[in-house]
């Protein structure tokens, strides 16, 4: 069980995007750390045992420095496991001992291919892969997300390259990965899109099959990580 904070702002448009209300930060509700802090405070003692807090969006590092001081805040107060869910795009932002409070950094890496990537995310993929060789730098552990889109990312070749880069940050740069999530494709934000009177380019587009799905899961179970 997690307590998710959805933090508002991202620079990203990725055409997938399940939570297009958070691309901009005025959409968000002002709130304080000790607001967040007393939010956290009535389920501590159930986190403390069976999850933790979570920061997502939008892109959390689009408020490196409210979220970093509130990750400490509540380590501090409650010792919780903190992640950070995070294209990592920003990381630049950022100094080393920021990630002193996460214990996970769940990394989504949308592809491996840079002009792939941009076409999906409407950003360069280059920084999203030096903050992944800065995570195995600093000893963090990962969990490295992959969303299988039909026609996009799903082809073998793409799910092994992504697999053997992933491979490289473990073997040759010693990075702990936790696992893989593999996360196949779905079409549940289309709503969003339509209330917010945006063009959601996928629409016709299907999710993978099961058996697809299971065959990428073992592309990457190959390299000997564990998927799920």
């Amino acid at each position: 069980m997690r307590f998710v904070f959805f933090m508002a702002g991202c620079l990203f448009r990725c055409l997938y995007c399940h939570n297009p209300d958070t691309w901009k930060l005025h959409n968000g509700q002002k709130v304080t750390v000790k607001d967040l802090v007393r939010e956290v405070h009535g389920y501590a003692g159930f986190l403390k045992n069976s999850g933790g807090v979570t920061f997502s969006g939008g892109e959390p590092m689009m408020q490196a420095e409210f979220v970093g001081k509130t990750a400490h805040a509540i380590k501090k107060r409650f010792g919780l496991h903190i992640a950070l869910d995070t294209q990592g795009y920003l990381h630049g932002n950022v100094p080393d001992e920021w990630f002193d409070d996460f214990d996970l950094i769940m990394l989504d890496i949308k592809h491996i291919n840079p002009d792939r990537y941009k076409a999906l995310t409407a950003q360069p993929l280059q920084p999203t892969l030096d903050f992944a060789e800065r995570l195995a730098r600093l000893g963090k552990t990962m969990r490295v997300r992959y969303v299988l889109v039909p026609g996009w990312s799903d082809a073998p070749d793409e799910v092994a390259g992504m697999a053997d880069y992933v491979a490289h940050l473990r073997d040759d740069l010693g990075a702990d990965i936790e696992m893989i999530e593999l996360l196949p494709f779905h079409q549940l934000g289309v709503s969003k899109w339509d209330q917010l009177g945006m063009t959601y380019q996928l629409r016709d587009l299907r999710a993978p099959t099961p058996a697809e799905t299971e065959a990428a899961r073992d592309i990457f179970r190959s390299r000997a990580f564990t998927v799920t």
